[in-house]
C-alpha cells in the first residue's frame, strides 16, 4: 500500500519557496538583460534595502525598475504611496497582478516608460527613491534625482560595485573621477552593503553594491552645466597637471570657442585690457614661443597611453549645439569681439594668457585633478568666471 504524501507545515509551502515569477520557465517571460533585468531574489537583502530607506508612514516612494515587485511589496508595507516606473510592459503587468485585489493596490501607481526620459515634475511628489537600478542608467538616474528642484531626501540604490566605489572615492584614490566629484558635491553618499551576483536571476556578470544618497542642503549655488563642464576639462587627463590638460590643443580650442561665444553674448562685459591686447596694444614677445612649446608638449602627450584620458570628454553622446551667438572668422582671419574687429590669432594668444592667469591665481597650475578636492575645483571655477571663461 502506497504512502500518503506528507504535507509541509504552514499550508504546504516551504518558508523560502521561490515566488511564482522565479519558477516560470516560459520563454514568453524571458528576462531581458540588455535593459538591465537582473531580478533580486534574496529576501533578506530586499528587507535590508527597504530598512535602510527608513520609510515613514507619511512617505511617498519612487521606485525605478520594480520588475515583478520584490522590493515594491515590501515598500508598500511601510509607505503611504508608491510610484513605480517600469520600462518593460510585461513586468508592469506582472506587478499589477501581484497587488490586484489587495489593500495595497490603491496605493501603487505603475508608470510604463523610460525613467531617463520621464519628466519628474509630472510624477506624483516623492520623498524617497529606491531602485534595483539597471546598471546602464545608474549615472543618469542619480544626477536626474539630484538636479531636481526638490530631490528625494533619501535614495537607496543597487548599483554596480565599481560604480559604487567611484561614487565614494576620495582625492588620491585610483577610482577618483569626475563622477566622484560631481556626486559628492551634490550629496552625502555612503556604502551600505555588498551584494554578490548569485543573489539575482539571471546573475549579472559583475558584483553589486547598495548605496545611500542624501542631497546636501548647503551646497554652493552654482550652475550644474558650468560645474560639470569645467570638470570634464580637468579630468580629460586626470593624472596630468591641470596646466598640461588645459593647454592641450583640443581643450584650449574649446575654451577659446566658449569665450568667443560668451563675448558675443555679453560684449559689455569684455575687459578693456582684453580688447587692448587683441588690438596689439599689449603684447608679450614670448607668446609665439610659448604657443610652439605647448604644441610640442601636446604631441608628446598624444604619444602616451590613453589609459588616463576621459574618453567621454569630447563625445558625451549629445549632438553639437549651434547658437546664434557662434563666432566664425572671415576669409581674412579676423573676428568681431564687442565692437572691434580683431585678428583671430590674437584671440588664441589671449586665451593662452587667460589660462595661465587662471591657473596661477588659483594656485593649481601644478596640481593634478585626481588629487584636487571640491574646494580646489570651486576656486578654479570662480577664477575662470572672473576671466570671462564659462563652460555652459
Amino acid at each position: 500500500m502506497g504512502k500518503a504524501p506528507r504535507s509541509k507545515p504552514g499550508g504546504g509551502k516551504a518558508p523560502y519557496s521561490k515566488p511564482d515569477w522565479a519558477k516560470s520557465s516560459s520563454p514568453i517571460f524571458k528576462f531581458n538583460t540588455n535593459i538591465g533585468q537582473h531580478i533580486l531574489k534574496n529576501a533578506a537583502i530586499a528587507d535590508a534595502i527597504v530598512a535602510k530607506a527608513n520609510i515613514q508612514p507619511s512617505d511617498s516612494v519612487l521606485e525605478v525598475g520594480p520588475g515583478p515587485g520584490v522590493l515594491t511589496t515590501r515598500i508598500l508595507e511601510k509607505a503611504r504611496k508608491v510610484t513605480a516606473v517600469e520600462l518593460d510592459p510585461r513586468m508592469a503587468a506582472e506587478l499589477t497582478c501581484r497587488v490586484q485585489g489587495t489593500p495595497a493596490e490603491r496605493r501603487l501607481q505603475i508608470i510604463v516608460g523610460d525613467f531617463v526620459k520621464t519628466d519628474l515634475n509630472k510624477l506624483p511628489p516623492f520623498s524617497i527613491c529606491i531602485s534595483n537600478t539597471p546598471y546602464q542608467i545608474s549615472s543618469q538616474l542619480i544626477f536626474k534625482l539630484l538636479s531636481h528642484p526638490t530631490p528625494p531626501h533619501t535614495s537607496v540604490l543597487m548599483v554596480q560595485r565599481e560604480f559604487a566605489l567611484r561614487l565614494i572615492a576620495r582625492p588620491g584614490d585610483s577610482l577618483y573621477s569626475r563622477l566622484s566629484v560631481n556626486a559628492q558635491f551634490f550629496a552625502r553618499i555612503s556604502h551600505v552593503m555588498k551584494v554578490g551576483r548569485n543573489n539575482f536571476t539571471p546573475p549579472p556578470q559583475v558584483e553589486s553594491s547598495v548605496v545611500r544618497i542624501e542631497p546636501k542642503t548647503d551646497r554652493p549655488a552654482i550652475s550644474w552645466d558650468e560645474w560639470d563642464g569645467m570638470l570634464r576639462i580637468c579630468f580629460v587627463r586626470k593624472n596630468k597637471t591641470l596646466r598640461a590638460s588645459w593647454m592641450a590643443t583640443k581643450v584650449r580650442a574649446l575654451i577659446e570657442s566658449n569665450w568667443m561665444t560668451w563675448a558675443a553674448m555679453h560684449p559689455e562685459k569684455v575687459l578693456e585690457s582684453d580688447i587692448a591686447f587683441l588690438q596689439g596694444q599689449q603684447t608679450d614677445d614670448h607668446d609665439g614661443d610659448h604657443e610652439m612649446k605647448m604644441d610640442t608638449e601636446d604631441q608628446d602627450q598624444e604619444q602616451e597611453s590613453d589609459d588616463d584620458i576621459d574618453l567621454d570628454f569630447f563625445d558625451d553622446g549629445k549632438p553639437a549645439e549651434k547658437t546664434k551667438h557662434s563666432v566664425k572668422a572671415d576669409n581674412k582671419g579676423s573676428v568681431t569681439i564687442g565692437a572691434h574687429r580683431v585678428p583671430r590669432v590674437m584671440v588664441t594668444k589671449l586665451i593662452i594668457r587667460k589660462i595661465e592667469r587662471i591657473l596661477e591665481t588659483s594656485g593649481l597650475s601644478g596640481a593634478r585633478a585626481n588629487k584636487c578636492d571640491e574646494n580646489d575645483f570651486l576656486r578654479l571655477l570662480y577664477t575662470c568666471n572672473e576671466e570671462g571663461i564659462h563652460f555652459s
